[in-house]
């Protein structure tokens, strides 16, 4: 799969006259809990020419999009961010872009620019706002999802995950780890909740992930006690965070002499 991956991607640099800087997996494969049926969420930052750059319409202006993002099938969802784009949401610390960072399956990487963005995620990482995207999310999903008497297995997942990566940024005060499996063994004790998580992503890698079910009122109570005292939690934080635009104004047209020059 991965070399039709890479194939996706070069026509993607062919048609659009691009760079690709990085491409990574960024779904379920990246969180460790996929299904025999899951398909490839890649997602990958690409960056034009610098002539491209030089005019009055800045990128995502009119015509001039900053996104390139190829017809969705079964098996391959292919989404790109311009290097502008995914540098303005890096400043603000953008969630789903800081997971791109950090996964662990990487189809391609080219040049130095990604390996710097990493070198200053620490000093862009932002708790309160990183806290409310994955408590909404959480929230969002559970009341969507899990209000019902019966659930299907994937549905869960998609409130866990969420709500024990805002826990590891209250405990530790860093951007968590995309792995559930981690989240989960680092993050619970022993017990009945755990017990019930484990059953199910056995269950969800198995391929029962759209079989209805009853709910599991001991994972319900623990989303819901956790989503309310999180929110709490994260009503408290004030983080002031350096203004880091030079330096990453400077990544930026380092990147254009590397890659172009």
């Amino acid at each position: 799969m991965k070399e039709t991956i890479l194939q996706s991607l070069a026509k993607i640099e062919e048609d659009f006259d691009v760079k690709i800087l990085y491409a990574v997996e960024s779904g379920s494969r990246a969180w460790e809990f996929p299904s025999k049926d899951s398909d490839y969420d890649v997602r990958f930052i690409y960056v034009h020419k610098k002539e491209d750059y030089l005019t009055i319409d800045q990128m995502g202006i009119g015509k001039k999009r900053d996104v390139i993002e190829l017809p969705i099938n079964d098996l391959l969802d292919i989404t790109g961010w311009e290097l502008t784009k995914a540098l303005k949401l890096f400043r603000k610390s953008n969630p789903p872009l800081m997971e791109w960072l950090r996964s662990g399956i990487v189809y391609y990487e080219a040049f130095s620019t990604v390996d710097k963005m990493k070198e200053l995620s620490k000093e862009v990482f932002a708790p309160n706002s990183c806290l409310h995207h994955y408590l909404n999310m959480a929230s969002n999903n559970f009341r969507v999802c899990l209000q019902g008497d019966e659930f299907r297995i994937k549905k869960y997942f998609n409130v866990l995950r969420p709500v024990l990566s805002a826990k590891w940024i209250e405990k530790y005060n860093e951007f968590p780890p995309l792995e559930f499996p981690k989240l989960v063994e680092v993050l619970l004790p022993e017990g009945e909740l755990k017990n019930e998580i484990h059953t199910l992503l056995k269950r969800k890698i198995s391929g029962d992930e759209l079989d209805f079910e009853p709910k599991i009122d001991v994972i319900n109570e623990f989303l819901n006690e956790e989503i309310s005292r999180l929110r709490e939690y994260a009503s408290t934080l004030q983080v002031d965070l350096p203004d880091l635009t030079p330096k990453l104004d400077q990544l930026f047209r380092d990147t254009l002499k590397e890659v172009w020059e």
